[in-house]
């Protein structure tokens, strides 16, 4: 357990590490693609480490020894059949991804995850992927891992993905659908949530090669089939990351830059940036890069963040310190994340004090100036790194915040702590 000092002013400059989900989505692309590939300041995370021990598993060359710049050999789509089981932790992230390059092998795949993972459902993409002939179940016959795949490689032709609830199984079947035996057709259903990870894979299989023909509601795609190709790729700073350090200086009226989060960015979560304006932040980018400043007094808004699910807790903490009432609104998507993050936000802010409302797919927060009904408490992080940094912001204002369990941050930002305490000494 730790617990955070309070501090009086705040004035610092910080580097976030790189994006994890970029880091990701371009393992899976340099895994693939035809020659060598240079990915230029990844993540190095829980996460990050269990992808690219998947992929070495699959047959694919990668090299880590530096950590700023690692060495991918891509396979060209060649995927081999592991000896054994593919473990994945809680990242679900992986687990989707991963779960449509298996089927590009052939062979059979048993990918397995924590505890929570065997309650994160998968089974929209199970069926989208059955559509292109993948022989795929899952174990429990819950439609959740861990799954069994008997991989013949991907038939292609049309197939449809029966939700969009989560950008990944999207992005999963875009990234491996060049490699379809004929070309890849694909049909989303229903809402498609988190709409910026969809455009950043779109991104990223551009920058290595392959264009995709997507509708302009990114309900309907057509991809080409070809390979993608070998290249040096710089990773973006992580917005989600950065996001803790820009409520930082949210709530207590300092001044915070984070150094290497681009404007424009590839991730969605920097438009957290817009919300804190609307709070009452100044906003200001210069060549040292974002630098957000906080008010006298922060303001209550309403929104979507349906698009940005991973930065909502940051968002929540801040409007515990805003006057008046707060509502976040399309986030029923969090339910399926690391915890059920919405009442997991709810149950931690009503510890420290706030009045909160949960609803299926939002929260109101009924903020006083300051925090001013806030008090200490020790906050649970049900094994979730975002919930452990989004509440350490809380007690850089508020005396006697204590976070359970805080090593949990390793999944996504191993050194968190370290930064988080230099950007407050």
């Amino acid at each position: 357990m730790i617990t955070i000092t309070p501090i009086r002013t705040l004035d610092a400059v910080v580097t976030v590490p790189g994006s994890k989900s970029l880091t990701q989505r371009a393992l899976i692309a340099a895994a693939l693609a035809g020659g060598p590939s240079r990915l230029l300041g990844p993540l190095a995370s829980e996460d990050t480490h269990f992808t690219m021990e998947a992929l070495r598993a699959m047959g694919v060359a990668c090299d880590d020894s530096d950590p700023e710049c690692w060495l991918v050999q891509g396979s060209g789509g060649r995927i081999l059949a592991p000896a054994g089981d593919i473990f994945l932790g809680n990242n679900g992230t992986a687990t989707r991804f991963l779960t449509s390059v298996a089927a590009l092998g052939h062979g059979r795949f048993h990918i397995t995850g924590s505890e929570r993972m065997s309650e994160r459902p998968i089974l929209p993409l199970m069926e989208a992927l059955r559509g292109w002939q993948v022989a795929i179940d899952s174990d429990a016959g819950t439609g959740c891992p861990p799954l069994t795949i008997q991989a013949a490689g991907l038939a292609g032709g049309r197939t449809v993905l029966p939700e969009g609830k989560s950008s990944q199984y999207l992005s999963s079947l875009l990234l491996v659908a060049p490699y379809a035996v004929t070309p890849a057709e694909l049909e989303v259903r229903g809402e498609i949530l988190s709409k910026p990870y969809v455009e950043m894979t779109l991104a990223i299989m551009a920058d290595f090669g392959i264009r995709v023909e997507a509708a302009p509601a990114l309900n309907a795609f057509r991809i080409p089939q070809g390979q993608y190709q070998g290249r040096t790729y710089a990773i973006e700073g992580d917005a989600s990351g950065a996001s803790y350090f820009w409520a930082a200086a949210a709530i207590t009226g300092g001044r915070i830059t984070v150094a290497n989060v681009p404007v424009p960015s590839l991730q969605g979560d920097a438009k957290l940036l817009p919300y804190l304006a609307r709070m009452g932040c100044q906003i200001e980018q210069t060549g040292a890069g974002i630098t957000v400043t906080g008010p006298e007094t922060l303001e209550g808004i309403e929104l979507d963040m349906g698009d940005m699910p991973d930065v909502a807790p940051t968002l929540a903490v801040v409007a515990a310190f805003a006057e008046g009432t707060t509502i976040i609104n399309n986030i029923a998507h969090l339910r399926i994340k690391e915890c059920d993050r919405l009442s997991a936000v709810v149950s931690e802010l009503r510890k420290l004090g706030a009045e909160v409302e949960e609803e299926p797919a939002r929260m109101i927060i009924h903020g006083k100036q300051g925090g001013s009904n806030l008090h200490g408490a020790v906050i649970a992080t049900y094994d979730d790194h975002r919930m452990a940094m989004s509440f350490a912001v809380a007690g850089l204002r508020i005396p006697g915040v204590a976070i359970k369990d805080e090593q949990c941050v390793v999944k996504s930002f191993p050194d968190f702590w370290e930064r988080f305490g230099r950007m407050a000494a």
